[in-house]
C-alpha cells in the first residue's frame, strides 16, 4: 500500500512511549483492533520494558510476538529522525510534551510523517505551530495534537452538532462536560506544569496569532463564558480553561460549514450546588500551589509517572459532553458519551486517529490540523463503530 507521504516505508505506524500508562493501553487496543495487514512497531527509551510489553501483548494477539521494537530517547535527534523516516504515521504518548515532545514533532515535520499525540498543553501546541507548521506543509506531514479526551469528543462533537444546524448562518455551540473519572501521574504532571506557566502560555498564544492567517469575511472564536446555571441542561456551568475551545475554533476557521460567524464555549457541567461552589475554590488553590516550585515538586511526587487508575476503577468511569447549538432559528441538543475518558476511551481515540491516517481516504491537508479538519466524517464513523455515542438528544 502506497501512502500519502511517499513510497512504502517499513512501518505503517509507530507507537512512541508505548510503556507509559496510556501507551500500554493504546498498544493493547492496537493489538486487539489493528488490521492484520497493519505493519506497526513499539518505540520508547527502554528496550527491556518494551520487550515485557510485547510479551504481554501476545496474550491479546499471538502475532504480536514479532512486533519490532525501536529504541529512541526523547532528546536523541538522530534516533527520532530515523524513527520518523521509517513510518507513515507516528503516535506519541510521551508527556509532558513541553519536556519531551518537540524533537519528535520536528522529526515528523521534516520527514513528511503524519504525527498524532495526546497533548492538552496549549503552550506546546502553539509553539509547535510556530516552529513546524510551515515545514510540515512543505513536506505534506499532518501534525495532530490533542487526539484524546482533551479535545476529540469536543472537536468532533461540535462538528456533529454543526451538521444538525442550518448552513451559512451565525452559529453558537456550548459544551458541558461531565465525568467521574480519575487521572494518571502523567496527566497530573502535565496539568501542574501548565498551571505554573501562565506567562509563557500567553506569550506562545500571542506569537501564534502573529503567524496564523486571518479570516476574511468570516469569524470563528473561542469565548470564555461566565459561571451560570444552564436551564437547557439543568447543570451549573463553570468555564473550563482547557484547550478544546481553541481546537474547535481552528476547525471552524478551516471549514466553511461552521458558517460566517461561529462561537464556541466550554463548561464543566455540575449537578451539585455545593460542588459547583467548591470546585473553583479547589482549582484556585491548586493553581496557587503550582506557582511555588517546592510545592509543585511535592505535588508531582504524589503521583508517579506511568501510574493510573486500575481496570476496575476505569470500568466504573464514564463521561458525557452535552452540546447546545443554535443558529438560523434552530436549536439542537446533542451528546457525545462513553466509558473511562482519560485512559480507555483516550487509547481508543488515539488508536483510531492513527488508523484513520493510515487507511482512510481523507481530505488533502497538511501542517498542524485538527481531527475535524484532517479526518472529520471518517474518524467520527470509526469512533461510533468503536462504541462512542454521538446522538441528537433534541431539536427544535
Amino acid at each position: 500500500m502506497i501512502r500519502k507521504n511517499g513510497e512504502r516505508r517499513p512501518y505503517d505506524l509507530v507507537l512512541y512511549g508505548a510503556t507509559g500508562f496510556v501507551g500500554r493501553l493504546t498498544a493493547e487496543y492496537l493489538a486487539a483492533h489493528a488490521p492484520d495487514d497493519c505493519r506497526w512497531a513499539l518505540a520508547g527509551r527502554d528496550l527491556g520494558r518494551l520487550e515485557k510489553l510485547r510479551e504481554s501483548l501476545c496474550e491479546i494477539s499471538p502475532a504480536c510476538a514479532t512486533l519490532p521494537l525501536l529504541h529512541a530517547e526523547a532528546t536523541d535527534t538522530a534516533a527520532l529522525r530515523t524513527l520518523a523516516e521509517s513510518a507513515h504515521v507516528v503516535a506519541s504518548t510521551v508527556g509532558p510534551y513541553l519536556w519531551y515532545g518537540e524533537e519528535l514533532v520536528a522529526a515528523c515535520a521534516e520527514a513528511g510523517t503524519d504525527y498524532a499525540d495526546l497533548c492538552g498543553e496549549s503552550e506546546f501546541v502553539d509553539r509547535m505551530y510556530v516552529r513546524y507548521d510551515a515545514r510540515a506543509r512543505e513536506t505534506g506531514a499532518r501534525l495532530l495534537h490533542s487526539c484524546a479526551f482533551d479535545c476529540v469528543p469536543q472537536d468532533l462533537g461540535a462538528y456533529f452538532t454543526v451538521a444538525q444546524l442550518p448552513e451559512d448562518v451565525p452559529l453558537r455551540v456550548d459544551a458541558f462536560v461531565r465525568t467521574n473519572a480519575y487521572f494518571s501521574g502523567g496527566t497530573f504532571a502535565s496539568t501542574a506544569n501548565a498551571m505554573s506557566r501562565g506567562p509563557q502560555m500567553t506569550r506562545a498564544a500571542k506569537e501564534r496569532r502573529l503567524h496564523e492567517p486571518r479570516l476574511v469575511d468570516r469569524r470563528a472564536q473561542a469565548a470564555f463564558g461566565a459561571p451560570h446555571f444552564s436551564k437547557e441542561t439543568g447543570l451549573w456551568a463553570l468555564p473550563l480553561p482547557t484547550l478544546d475551545p481553541q481546537i474547535v475554533a481552528r476547525s471552524a476557521a478551516a471549514l466553511g460549514r461552521y458558517g460566517p460567524d461561529f462561537r464556541y464555549r466550554a463548561f464543566a457541567g455540575i449537578r451539585s450546588t455545593p460542588l459547583a461552589i467548591g470546585a473553583p475554590l479547589a482549582a484556585g488553590a491548586l493553581l496557587a500551589v503550582a506557582q511555588l516550585p517546592p510545592a509543585r515538586r511535592w505535588l508531582l511526587g504524589r503521583y508517579g509517572s506511568g501510574e493510573g487508575p486500575d481496570a476496575e476503577r476505569r470500568r466504573a468511569s464514564w463521561f458525557a459532553v452535552r452540546f447546545v447549538g443554535s443558529g438560523g432559528g434552530r436549536r439542537v441538543f446533542t451528546e457525545v458519551s462513553g466509558g473511562d475518558p482519560g485512559y480507555d476511551e483516550t487509547s481508543k481515540m488515539l488508536s483510531h486517529t492513527v488508523l484513520s491516517l493510515v487507511y482512510d481516504d481523507l481530505p488533502e491537508t497538511s501542517g498542524q490540523v485538527t481531527t475535524a479538519v484532517a479526518m472529520g466524517e471518517a474518524l467520527l464513523a470509526r469512533l461510533q463503530r468503536a462504541g462512542l455515542r454521538f446522538r441528537v438528544v433534541d431539536a427544535r
